[in-house]
């Protein structure tokens, strides 16, 4: 099993980063460090994170620029650099691990692969009343819990099922598409590293699949593990998305597909072209 970098995104959330930070604190699986890639965050952001440091036993690392805009696969890249372990999970500061996450990521990782993961998206009124007792106690992924708290039955409750056969067939049956997902997916260093990390071109809006596609297009096959890994994924709105961009990062990813590109000239070796 590998050791692991967890790479995780963040902007300005600092009471859900703490909530995310406490899922990681209850991991089974130990052999990992964190990097948070901040995208400009203020002071706020850095003392949960320096809180965070003094009660780890994993390193912690905060990358973090100026607030220039949207510039997530900027930070992402400068994470990446910044990661030491041969192995990245990557994940996002509104999005909560249950205890088992990073073992099966570890457990799963598989060379020629990257490793495509879920997330349920839990409802305004569960997220606000989630503390962080829920998390270390990890009845906040029971479905009980959820649903007492205001959760609406859907398919997503599929994916809190704690029996490894029938999370593994649901993985196998699913129609969902095995795609680079930022909220919950995992890579080799080596693989990202060779189609030069995330397209620095791009905003909101499948900035994450983009990568994936260079992956697929090197030769780099996609694993579904949906239902075998998921993360809570607190509720909030989004003021950062336009259609302009989407737009954008739409033709990027057409021409990725399209023209079977594997290497950005827009990505961590190229940064001063982005």
């Amino acid at each position: 099993m590998p050791s692991i970098s967890v790479i995780i995104s963040t902007y300005n959330k600092p009471h859900f980063l703490e909530k995310v930070l406490t899922g990681y604190l209850y991991q089974s699986f130990k052999d990992f460090e964190i990097i948070i890639a901040d995208d400009g965050s203020s002071e706020e952001t850095k003392k949960i994170i320096e809180n965070f440091k003094k009660v780890f036993q994993q390193e912690i690392h905060h990358v973090w620029h100026e607030d220039n805009g949207f510039q997530k696969c900027r930070i992402l890249n400068a994470a990446i650099i910044k990661s030491s372990n041969d192995y990245l999970v990557f994940s996002d500061g509104d999005c909560i691990p249950n205890s088992k996450f990073l073992n099966t990521h570890s457990r799963l990782a598989t060379k020629g692969y990257f490793l495509s993961g879920g997330h349920f998206p839990i409802n305004e009124k569960v997220s606000n009343s989630l503390s962080t007792n829920d998390i270390k106690t990890q009845i906040c992924f029971t479905k009980k819990f959820l649903f007492q708290r205001g959760q609406p039955i859907g398919k997503n409750y599929f994916k809190l099922i704690n029996n490894a056969l029938l999370s593994n067939l649901f993985d196998k049956i699913t129609p969902t598409r095995s795609t680079f997902n930022g909220n919950n997916s995992s890579a080799w260093r080596s693989d990202v590293i060779h189609v030069n990390g995330f397209d620095q071109r791009m905003e909101y809006g499948g900035l994450d699949c983009e990568l994936g596609y260079r992956l697929n297009n090197l030769g780099i096959k996609s694993m579904q593990i949906r239902n075998r890994t998921t993360v809570l994924h607190l509720y909030h709105t989004r003021p950062y998305k336009n259609s302009k961009a989407i737009e954008i990062n739409r033709q990027i990813r057409q021409a990725t597909k399209r023209d079977k590109i594997t290497i950005t000239n827009y990505g961590i070796a190229n940064d001063a072209k982005s």
